[in-house]
């Protein structure tokens, strides 16, 4: 692109867009006028209208002649006069039309052209209390109606848009004006003085364009003037000077970056495999080897345990090699979910998964993205299990629990071998949560300050669904920790008993036991199978029978992990 037209392009939207601003600025600040003009106008009169009809109305309910039909004419010819007493201008009109679109009443005469009845109809079938503009006979009209069942009509208020909107319009057609002849004398003017610009640079360019074309780094090119062009000049012979002793280092630099580059690409093939993809960018971002140290963040830490692995072993006891097959494939699908759901894999701790959301990038959904991770690897073992029938191999049941609290994240180890995790009481009490997945038999238990994180934040929506199992003090801990299950698209059937399950709990924390019992009862009349119901069951009847302690808190104590 020439310099020349660079000026264009630069000053004449400084020239124009100003203009142009000021003059929307106008227009719009005209529009807004008018349209609460527009609406104060059509909602006074609407209101009005619509009072006069159902006053009609009444009275003829009142005096018993609602079922008359000469009596509804004459109250709607009542409605008739009292819209045209009220019309202030030879443009306003007010009209009815039935439930077909066909005019019942007008004010003035009306007349419909092909296709403007059914665009009309659909407007006033909305019912939008807002203004709406629809033709009629040809011409555009500003419209404000409501529906009044008893007459089946739709009655309405409308003017011409021009009545509204015709100033409006003669700014719009003045600011046209004004730009283009503002447009027009600017390109003159800049044409000119562009010229007067451009041309000592142009001769520049072409001496330019002899010395590049001949190769020929020797060559010079005169010094014309005494200004920016003539420096200009100057500093291409200075530069064509030096070009060519900083060839040979290009050269050599542009070599040297093309192995970087390889180098770091296999860098990063390899050690993906071992360490989250996240720390690896961030490293080659900024590789300060203090960016990693130990830092302390909330982070949701998940941990998930194949059960009764140590029986499936035995079975593969004379084949291993399938053994590693099944473990490696069904490692492949839960890994591809966490980190699809933006967690890092931690570790594997045998047939273990250790994983967690919220470093070293923190996101505002952490929280949900660790319950969803971990419903959708409970549910891919339905695809993971029939492979195994197919290959004639044990199927994998799993349990996942998740804690949400501040833990210690960073390189962990040595200077000759460090680990990216994190540690901390959170980590441990999110692997007491996998641990009791079997005690209550739950696929997916999760704590209550992950369950506080998700209602806190709004991340849980419509589709997920928690039931308050119990509050229990795990091993090596003395206060009591809330545990909830997690599910979603569960079947009216769950539906019904998560909530009264729910509601057994928040009785049976109340010492209303009574109560409690009935709701639990319910649950496991829906749900037989529901162990957790008829273990709570069992404890109110033993509260009714025995009450606890005025400090009963409900708490049970795990004595195993």
């Amino acid at each position: 692109m020439k310099i020349r037209t660079k000026i264009f392009l630069v000053v004449l939207p400084l020239v124009i867009l100003p203009l142009c601003i000021s003059q929307s600025a106008s227009y719009s600040a005209a529009i807004r006028g008018i349209d609460r003009a527009a609406r104060d106008f059509f909602d006074f009169k609407i209101v009005e209208l619509q009072k006069y009809t159902e006053n009609q109305w009444a009275l003829l309910v009142e005096n018993g002649y609602a079922g008359r039909k000469d009596m509804v004419e004459a109250a709607q010819n009542a409605v008739k006069i009292y819209a045209e007493s009220i019309i202030l201008s030879d443009t306003e009109i007010i009209f009815a039309v039935d439930g077909n679109g066909e005019l019942v009443m007008g004010t003035s005469f009306l007349e419909f052209l092909p296709g403007e009845k059914e665009t009309l109809l659909g407007f006033l079938e909305n019912e939008n209390p807002l203004m709406i503009r629809a033709r009629i006979g040809g011409k555009e009209r500003i419209i404000r109606s409501f529906w009044f069942t008893p007459f089946g009509w739709h009655l309405a208020i409308s003017e011409e848009r021009d009545s509204f909107y015709r100033e409006a319009d003669f700014i719009t057609f003045l600011t046209l004006i004004t730009a283009g002849s503002a447009a027009a004398a600017a390109i003159l003017l800049l044409f000119v003085f562009s010229r007067f610009l451009t041309n000592p640079l142009a001769r520049i360019v072409k001496a330019m364009n002899a010395v590049t074309g001949s190769s020929d780094l020797s060559q010079r090119v005169d010094v014309e003037y005494q200004d920016e062009t003539g420096e200009l000049a100057h500093t291409f012979n200075r530069m064509t000077e030096e070009l060519e002793q900083a060839w040979d280092e290009i050269k050599r630099y542009a070599f040297q970056a093309v192995l970087a580059g390889k180098k770091e690409q296999r860098i990063r093939n390899i050690f993906q495999k071992y360490v989250p993809q996240d720390v690896i960018e961030e490293f080659f971002s900024s590789p300060d080897p203090n960016m990693l140290r130990g830092k302390n963040v909330s982070l949701a830490i998940l941990f998930s345990d194949i059960r009764g692995f140590t029986t499936i072993s035995e079975s593969y006891a004379n084949t291993p090699d399938r053994l590693v097959e099944s473990l490696n494939r069904y490692f492949s699908g839960q890994v591809d979910i966490i980190m699809n759901r933006n967690g890092i894999v931690d570790k594997y701790i045998g047939d273990a998964v250790m994983a967690f959301w919220g470093a070293p990038v923190k996101r505002d959904n952490d929280a949900l993205q660790s319950v969803l991770a971990a419903l959708e690897m409970i549910d891919s073992l339905a695809g993971f299990n029939e492979t195994q029938r197919q290959l004639g191999l044990k199927e994998f049941h799993i349990g996942v629990g998740i804690n949400y609290g501040l833990a210690t994240v960073g390189n962990i180890g040595s200077e000759r071998k460090m680990d990216y995790t994190v540690i901390g009481d959170n980590v441990n009490l999110a692997s007491r949560m996998e641990g009791l997945t079997k005690t209550y038999q739950s696929e997916l238990l999760i704590t209550e300050s992950l369950y506080e994180e998700l209602q806190k934040t709004g991340q849980a929506g419509e589709s997920l669904r928690f039931r308050f199992l119990d509050t229990v003090a795990v091993k090596g801990k003395t206060r009591g920790v809330k545990i909830y299950a997690a599910g979603r698209n569960l079947n009216p059937q769950e539906e019904k008993a998560w909530e009264l399950h729910n509601q057994g709990m928040e009785c049976y924390y109340r010492r209303q036991f009574r109560e409690a019992a009935e709701k639990f009862r319910d649950v496991v009349t829906i749900i037989p199978s529901d162990i957790n119901a008829r273990n709570l069951f069992g404890r109110c009847k033993t509260c009714l029978s025995s009450p606890p302690p005025p400090d009963w808190n409900g708490v049970e104590v795990m004595q195993t992990k």
